[in-house]
């Protein structure tokens, strides 16, 4: 899909929707801030710091996990409607790839492999600075009634 393509979002869908949604949260909390909006993708930032790292003072695979999931909750929540439905998570893995050190900013991005109407199935990578992969992960969706 380019740039120019029609937006796989809901009309009421905004980056500043998308931060409000953060508030008070895990999300918050960690300091993921979603960034951009595409027209297919959705990308974070999350600090490399005492709230993401492990002992080693590298980026914490469940803090990958965590941004991975915010982004593939939040896309898919922004694509259906949400008067009728809500997408959880059902399943979830990542591929660790090299580490981050504190200090850095990761970046994560997620576009869709399937929007379907019972499931969704979300790919994300997260990057380092340099653009090097750190994490691929891929996360299922469950479309639920309200």
């Amino acid at each position: 899909m380019t740039e120019q393509s029609k937006s796989i979002w809901r009309a009421d869908v905004t980056l500043e929707s998308l931060k409000q949604r953060t508030l008070d949260t895990l999300v918050s909390h960690m300091g993921i801030e979603i960034i951009e909006l595409g027209s297919d993708y959705i990308k974070a930032s999350m600090p490399v710091d005492s709230r993401t790292c492990q002992p080693l003072r590298i980026l914490h695979g469940g803090a990958s996990v965590v941004l991975a999931e915010t982004l593939g909750s939040f896309a898919a929540n922004a694509v259906v409607d949400n008067t009728k439905f809500a997408c959880v998570g059902q399943e979830i893995n990542a591929n660790h790839l090299r580490p981050a050190p504190v200090g850095q900013v990761v970046t994560g991005i997620t576009r869709p492999f399937h929007i379907g109407a019972r499931s969704h199935v979300w790919g994300i990578e997260i990057m380092d600075e340099r653009g090097k992969r750190i994490c691929i992960s891929r996360i299922t969706m469950a479309v639920i009634n309200r």
